[in-house]
């Protein structure tokens, strides 16, 4: 395990994001994957300096942005204050007294997304039962994380990321949670090369604006290659869940998608559904 001590003088980054800021069409092509998931009353946590939230806030979206640290947040404030009310809100997602800190705003989102936040926290599954208790009753919330252990190098060390996840991992941590995963999938094949160059053999700490410049100009051929690897590669890995618990009897039962399985967290066991072949459930019964 990793160990950081939270800094919320966070020059690192903040370096990083400033740099990403420049890269339209990649900053886009992450939007993309939020934004078909995310509907009614949605809030985005940990919205750093908006690199994502600006799509969101220029379409009108009912969104509140969020962060940890009060200097991101008055900069959010800030930079949309031109665009009409903007809700932003200072959310610790480990809150030791988190249910009375954040009672106004319990059950109240329809949809919720973190970027690159919950490999931050040390405590992810906590992280996780909180976020969760924001949500309406079948609210979603989708969470992108960095994938593959084996990339961690200098700039996961310098960003102080906990961990790095897998499809596996990441997907355990919604079935953990009580989530009714509705979809997962690997997000930006291309940026594995880069980061293990950049960390890994160059001992980078930093993500530098020309390089990401560089691989802006690249995204383009990086959706091609998503499109082409079906998006089971990627730098990154998405989950989508929705806060549904049904209860039959007693038992409490959701559906997991990709693994054609039905789980009881009553009984405990799993039934391989072989005849659905390549179709996830979206159901229970």
């Amino acid at each position: 395990m990793k160990n950081f001590d939270y800094k919320e003088n966070d020059e690192e980054g903040l370096q990083t994001l400033e740099a990403i800021s420049r890269a339209g069409n990649f900053n886009k092509w992450m939007f993309e994957q939020v934004n078909p998931c995310m509907s009614g009353h949605v809030l985005e946590i940990g919205s750093g300096i908006g690199n994502i939230s600006v799509f969101f806030i220029k379409q009108g979206s009912d969104i509140v942005l969020s962060d940890i640290r009060d200097a991101y947040c008055d900069s959010l404030k800030e930079k949309f204050a031109s665009d009409g009310p903007v809700s932003v809100r200072n959310i610790d997602l480990v809150h030791p007294q988190f249910e009375q800190v954040y009672a106004d705003i319990l059950n109240s989102f329809d949809g919720a997304f973190a970027l690159n936040v919950i490999e931050h926290i040390e405590d992810d599954r906590l992280a996780m039962k909180n976020l969760i208790s924001l949500l309406k009753p079948k609210g979603k919330v989708l969470i992108l994380v960095p994938a593959w252990p084996w990339l961690y190098n200098n700039i996961d060390k310098s960003l102080y990321h906990f961990r790095r996840y897998t499809w596996k991992t990441l997907r355990q941590l919604f079935l953990d949670s009580n989530l009714l995963i509705e979809k997962q999938w690997m997000f930006n094949a291309l940026g594995i090369p880069a980061w293990f160059t950049g960390g890994k053999i160059m001992k980078k700490k930093e993500i530098e604006g020309g390089q990401m410049n560089t691989y802006d100009k690249l995204v383009p051929l990086a959706r091609i290659l998503d499109k082409l690897t079906f998006n089971r590669i990627g730098l990154s890995v998405i989950a989508v869940g929705t806060r549904e618990i049904m209860d039959y009897g007693g038992n409490t039962r959701y559906a997991r998608w990709g693994e054609h399985s039905l789980r009881s967290l009553g009984g405990g066991e799993d039934l391989e559904l072989h005849s659905l072949g390549g179709f996830g459930l979206n159901q229970s019964v």
